[in-house]
């Protein structure tokens, strides 16, 4: 585990109840699980699947450490919300009223985004597959709140979500994310391309779509955002692996 994640657990372990420290470990060990845990874990299906198996089940224990994190973060300000979360996420959803909305929208995309990776890594647990409608009630509320926050990162993570989930996505929904996402980011954000590439573009098996999808992704300056660049890097790094695979995925 990287120095960083460990150096905040240990100021957690001082102050557990600091709402940056629990949103930043959150953030830390969720891009850190996928950017180097999750995407290897694919690369290994087609030639190591038992070395897949065990990094995703690795990723998924990750995911839950941050998504507990990112819980504990908006417990803080609600009180009740992780029990609530658990039997009623709707009610848990509106407890968050956006005292302070920068905050309580980051803290929701965090728990929403850490959860949705959960899941995808965890595909045969029925007990995950459960908690599909958090992820979705967690998604809307934040765009209810903010649905412009961080240059359209929620649109993205909408989009993510639909290519994740089983079953044919809502095409007119996904791509009214994707729109929005483009205008509200400035073009500027490479994991948008890549996600509607695999929620619209693959499954309908349009290939010339998916490759032009992808290339507009690593088009992007990953440098020109310094706040985004290592969610750049990692965008563009599955575009790259995505296009060596594009005969394995289209028919």
């Amino acid at each position: 585990m990287p120095f960083s994640l460990k150096l905040v657990e240990s100021l957690l372990a001082e102050s557990p109840d600091h709402v940056g420290l629990l949103l930043t470990a959150c953030r830390g060990f969720v891009l850190y699980s996928y950017a180097y845990v999750d995407l290897e874990a694919e690369r290994r299906v087609s030639d190591d699947l038992d070395s897949a198996n065990e990094l995703r089940a690795r990723a998924r224990r990750l995911y839950l450490r941050g998504h507990a994190y990112g819980v504990r973060a908006l417990e803080q300000g609600y009180p009740g919300f992780a029990a609530t979360l658990a039997k009623n996420p709707p009610g848990a959803a509106a407890m968050v009223t956006a005292q302070n909305v920068e905050r309580d929208v980051e803290a929701l995309y965090c728990v929403a985004a850490s959860l949705a990776l959960a899941i995808s890594a965890s595909r045969t647990d029925v007990a995950m597959l459960a908690r599909l409608e958090e992820v979705e009630v967690l998604i809307d509320w934040a765009l209810a709140l903010d649905e412009s926050w961080n240059d359209g990162a929620l649109h993205e993570l909408a989009i993510q979500w639909a290519a994740a989930r089983r079953g044919a996505p809502d095409v007119d929904a996904v791509r009214g994310h994707f729109e929005r996402a483009l205008e509200l980011s400035r073009g500027s954000r490479a994991g948008v391309y890549v996600a509607y590439a695999e929620a619209v573009a693959l499954p309908a098996q349009k290939r010339a779509e998916f490759e032009a999808l992808l290339e507009q992704a690593l088009a992007v300056d990953a440098f020109a955002d310094p706040d985004n660049r290592l969610l750049n890097r990692v965008a563009q790094r599955r575009a790259r692996w995505l296009l060596q695979r594009a005969d394995e995925l289209f028919l």
